[in-house]
C-alpha cells in the first residue's frame, strides 16, 4: 500500500479509529479505502492463538501447537544461533495462522529473583538479555512478521505493576534497564515496542515523552510503532502526544471519541495523529511486503520437526550446576527416578504466554528402555500430612535398591505466573526434606530442577549433580535423560546469579515498595554486579555452567594496549578441548574500569561467543569492543562517555571463573560541560579538558612542591602526601587562596578563564 497516500485520503474519524483496536488481538479495518485487519498474538516461547473467535479478556483456549523453552533457558543457552532459529520457528507458525505481529521477547531485567514472570525475561544482564533478543528478532522478521520487544520500561515486578511507580535516576534506568532495549531496536530494528503498565519516574509510560520519542525515536531511531501493553492506554490524548500509536485492546469507542475531541477543539494537532497511523501502517505495510509463503503445511511432519527443535534447545539450554562424577550415568547403573515431575514435569509458566501444548515429553517414559524405576516421592498438590510423609518413606525404602537416585524437583506451577510475585526462592518444604532424607542413604544423588528463576539449595553440600533444566518446553523429558545418560552434553551457562538466601539480592529492601511503588536504591549494582562489588558469596555465579569435557584457554591477545574511544580493539583467546566428549563452551569476556570517577561494578559483560569443539579441538575466539565496552553513562552529559585511564580485559568460563586478563589504556575524547565556580571542587574542574589544561599544570607544581617539601615524612606520618594530593584534589578552588597557593584575584581570573 501506499501509506502516505492512504492516510491523506482518509478522514479523521477513520485515523483515529487505528489507534486503537477492534477487540482482543485485531486492528480496525478501513473498508472504504480496502485496509484490512492485522492480528497479532502471545508467544515469546510458542504462538498462543485463540482458537476461533477470542473473548473479551483473551483467556480461552488456544490452538495446539509446540511449546519451547521459555526464555530463562533461552537465555542461559548464550546461543544468538539457537535464538534466531526460535525465531524463525515461531515467525513459520505466525504464518501458517496468519498473524502479522507476536508479542516478544521480554526484555525486563532480572531485578529480584522473585518476580513472578522471570520465566519470560532472559537475564539480569543487559548485555547478554540484549544480544539474544536482538537474534530472537531477526529470526522473527526474517519471516515476515513483526516482533514486539516488551515491557518498555523498568517493569520488573507483578505487583502493582499495573498502577505502580518506579522511582529510577537516569544512569541506572540507561545502563541497566535500557541497554536491553537499546540494542534490540538498534541491531534488529523491531517494528513495534510495547510500553509497559508502570509509570517511570512519576509519569505513565503509555504517557511519557521522555521515553516514547526522546529515547526512543530521537535517540536510538526507532521506526517502528509503541503498543500499550493490554489496557495500559490511559489519556487518549497524553499518549498521541508523547508518541504513543496503539492502544490494545479494543471495543469501546472512548479512545477514539477522545482523539476526534481533541482534534476539533485544537487540542491536539491533526499531524500528530497522522503520525501515529503512518507509524502503524508502515509496520504492517512491512509485513505485507516481506511475508514469506504462508503455505508452509502444518501436518505431522512440520509438527515433529518443531518438536525436535525445542528438544535441541531444552538440551542446549540446560544447566549443570554441579557434578561430582556421577555424571553422564552408566547404561549399567540401577535408576531410581524419585518426583513427581519425572513423569508430569514443570516445562512452563502461567499467564498470558501459557501455551496449548501437543505433546510433552517426560523423562520416565523417555528412559523406559533403559534400567530405572519410579517412585512419586511428593505431590504437588498434596495437603494432608500423612499423606505427604508416606510418600517420602515409599521413596527412602525404594532408593535401598538403587545404585544412583535421580530426584525430579522444583516449583509447581502455582509458584511462578504473570500476575503475582513469590514470597522466597525456597522449594516446597516436602521436596526439600525428601532431598535431604534420601542423600542420608550413602547412594550416588543427582537432582534435576524444573523452575523459572533461581532456588535456594539448602541440601546442595550433600548432593553428587545437579542439572537445572529450567522451564524447558515440550522436548524437556526426552531432553533430560538424553543429558542425564550422555547423549547430550550439558552447555548451558546461568544467565543471572543464584544467591543462597533471598535477603542477600541487592533489592532486598526495596522490592516490590511501598504500595507497589519501588525506588531502585541499588542503581546499577543488580545481579553479578552486586555480588561481586560486596564480595558475597553466592550458590552460583552468572555464566556458571559445567560440561562433561573440559577447555582450556590460552594465549589471550589483544590488538593494542593503548587506544582512543573512537578506535576499536581485538581481543583473542585460543580455547582447547582436552577432555573426552566433544561438548560446546560459551566464551566470556567481561571488562572493568581500574579506577573511575563513577562507582562501577568490578567488571561487566561485553561479548560473548559459544563455540563448540570436539576432543583435542582448538579454536581461537575473537571478539571486537568499541567504545560502549569501555563507557558509563554520564547524566552531566546524558549519555555514554569514556573516562580515560586503564582498563582490565577478562576472559573466562563465567563471571567468577576469569582465565586470563590483560590491560589496556583508553583515551576518552567527550569532554564534560562544566560552569566553574570558586567552589567548585578541584577534581571536577581536572576532569575537563580545558581545566586540565589551564589548571592542570598549577596543581601539578603544588603536589610537587608539597612532595619536595615534605622530605621528612615524620612532619605528616606515612602517606602524608597522598593525604596532601586527595586533600588537595577533593577541595573547592577557592581553598587555593586559603592555602596561600593562588591570590583571589588569581582565582576569579582563573574562574573566568575556564567559563570563556
Amino acid at each position: 500500500m501506499d501509506v502516505q497516500k492512504l492516510v491523506s485520503e482518509m478522514t479523521l474519524k477513520e485515523k483515529a479509529s487505528l489507534l486503537s483496536g477492534a477487540d482482543f488481538w485485531h486492528t480496525k479495518a478501513v473498508e472504504r479505502l480496502g485496509l484490512p485487519e492485522f492480528m497479532m498474538c502471545d508467544g515469546p516461547n510458542g504462538l498462543r492463538k485463540q482458537d476461533g473467535e477470542s473473548d473479551h479478556l483473551g483467556l480461552f483456549t488456544s490452538i495446539s501447537t509446540v511449546c519451547y523453552p521459555t526464555a530463562s533457558a533461552v537465555a542461559s543457552s548464550w546461543d544468538e544461533e539457537m535464538a534466531d532459529k526460535l525465531g524463525q520457528m515461531l515467525g513459520d507458525e505466525c504464518l501458517r495462522e496468519d498473524v502479522s505481529m507476536l508479542l516478544g521477547p521480554g526484555l525486563n531485567m532480572k531485578r529480584s529473583p522473585v518476580c513472578g514472570r522471570n520465566f519470560e525475561y532472559y537475564s539480569e544482564d543487559p548485555f547478554l538479555a540484549g544480544k539474544i533478543a536482538a537474534a530472537y528478532i531477526k529470526g522473527v522478521q526474517s519471516k515476515g512478521v513483526a516482533a514486539c520487544p516488551k515491557h518498555f520500561a523498568a517493569n520488573n515486578q507483578e505487583y502493582r505493576r499495573m498502577s505502580g511507580n518506579s522511582v529510577v535516576d537516569e544512569r541506572t534506568l540507561h545502563e541497566i534497564y535500557l541497554q536491553a532495549f537499546e540494542m534490540a531496536v538498534k541491531e534488529a530494528k523491531p517494528k513495534s515496542i510495547m510500553c509497559a503498565y508502570n509509570m517511570l519516574n512519576g509519569t505513565y509510560l503509555s504517557e511519557n515523552k521522555y521515553m516514547l520519542t526522546e529515547v526512543l525515536r530521537d535517540k536510538w531511531g526507532f521506526d517502528g510503532f509503541v503498543v500499550t501493553d493490554w489496557s495500559a492506554g490511559k489519556d487518549a490524548v497524553k499518549g498521541v502526544e508523547a508518541g504513543l500509536d496503539l492502544v490494545m485492546p479494543g471495543g469501546p469507542k472512548d479512545h477514539e471519541e477522545a482523539v476526534i475531541r481533541a482534534v476539533e477543539s485544537g487540542v491536539l494537532d491533526e499531524a500528530k495523529v497522522d503520525r501515529a497511523v503512518i507509524n502503524i501502517l508502515n509496520a504492517f505495510n512491512w509485513t505485507l511486503e516481506n511475508k514469506l509463503s504462508g503455505n508452509r503445511p502444518s501436518d505431522e511432519t512440520t509438527r515433529k520437526a518443531d518438536y525436535k527443535f525445542a528438544r535441541e534447545l531444552a538440551e542446549n539450554s540446560a544447566v549443570l550446576l554441579k557434578n561430582n562424577r556421577v555424571l553422564p550415568i552408566r547404561s549399567d547403573r540401577k535408576v531410581l527416578f524419585v518426583g513427581e515431575f519425572a513423569k508430569k514435569p514443570r516445562y512452563q509458566g502461567s499467564g498470558s504466554s501459557h501455551i496449548n501444548s501437543a505433546f510433552v515429553s517426560n523423562a520416565f517414559d523417555a528412559a523406559a528402555d533403559r534400567n530405572i524405576s519410579f517412585v512419586q516421592g511428593y505431590d504437588t498438590g498434596e495437603k494432608d500430612l500423612k499423606r505427604i510423609a508416606m510418600l517420602r518413606e515409599e521413596a527412602v525404602e525404594a532408593a535401598e535398591k538403587a545404585d544412583i537416585i535421580v530426584i525430579f524437583a522444583g516449583l509447581p506451577a502455582s509458584y511462578e505466573s504473570e500476575g503475582f510475585d513469590r514470597t522466597n526462592i525456597n522449594l516446597p518444604t516436602d521436596q526439600d526434606k525428601l532431598i535431604e532424607e534420601l542423600t542420608h542413604l550413602g547412594k550416588k544423588t543427582v537432582v534435576v530442577m524444573h523452575n523459572g528463576a533461581p532456588v535456594a539449595m539448602p541440601w546442595i553440600d550433600r548432593v553428587d549433580a545437579v542439572l537445572d533444566m529450567f522451564l524447558a518446553g515440550d522436548g524437556v523429558g526426552e531432553a533430560t535423560v538424553r543429558l542425564l545418560y550422555g547423549e547430550a552434553n550439558p552447555s548451558g551457562k546461568l544467565s543471572e546469579s543464584y544467591p543462597y538466601k533471598l535477603s542477600d539480592n541487592p533489592s532486598y529492601l526495596n522490592f516490590p515498595g511501598e504500595a507497589g511503588n519501588p525506588v531502585y536504591a541499588e542503581g546499577v549494582f543488580i545481579g553479578y554486579r552486586y555480588y561481586e562489588k560486596k564480595h558475597m558469596p553466592v550458590l552460583f555465579p552468572f555464566g556458571h555452567g559445567l560440561s562433561y569435557t573440559e577447555f582450556e584457554y590460552s594465549d589471550l591477545e589483544i590488538s593494542s594496549d593503548r587506544i582512543t574511544d573512537e578506535d576499536t580493539v581485538t581481543v583473542s583467546i585460543d580455547v582447547w578441548n582436552v577432555g573426552r566428549y566433544p561438548g560446546k563452551e560459551v566464551v566470556q569476556l567481561y571488562v572493568g574500569d581500574n579506577e573511575s570517577r563513577a562507582n562501577r561494578p568490578l567488571k561487566e559483560l561485553k561479548a560473548f561467543k559459544k563455540i563448540e569443539l570436539k576432543p583435542e579441538e582448538k579454536e581461537t575466539v575473537t571478539f571486537t569492543l568499541d567504545k560502549r565496552a569501555f563507557s558509563y553513562y554520564d547524566e552531566r552529559i546524558h549519555d555514554f562517555r569514556v573516562e580515560s585511564g586503564d582498563f582490565t580485559i577478562m576472559v573466562g568460563a563465567s563471571s567468577s571463573d576469569i582465565r586470563h586478563a590483560a590491560s589496556i589504556y583508553v583515551e576518552g575524547s567527550t569532554d564534560i560541560p562544566l560552569t566553574v565556580t570558586e567552589r567548585t571542587a578541584i577534581a571536577d574542574i581536572l576532569e575537563t579538558k580545558k581545566g586540565k589544561k589551564v589548571l592542570g599544570p598549577i596543581i601539578k607544581k603544588t603536589l610537587e612542591d608539597h612532595k619536595n617539601e615534605s622530605v621528612d615524612e615524620d612532619a605528616m606520618g606515612e602517606g602524608g602526601n597522598e593525604m596532601f594530593e586527595r586533600m588537595v584534589l577533593e577541595m573547592p578552588l577557592l581553598s587555593l587562596v586559603s592555602f596561600d597557593i593562588m591570590t583571589k584575584e588569581e582565582t576569579d581570573k582563573l574562574v573566568k578563564k575556564l567559563n570563556r
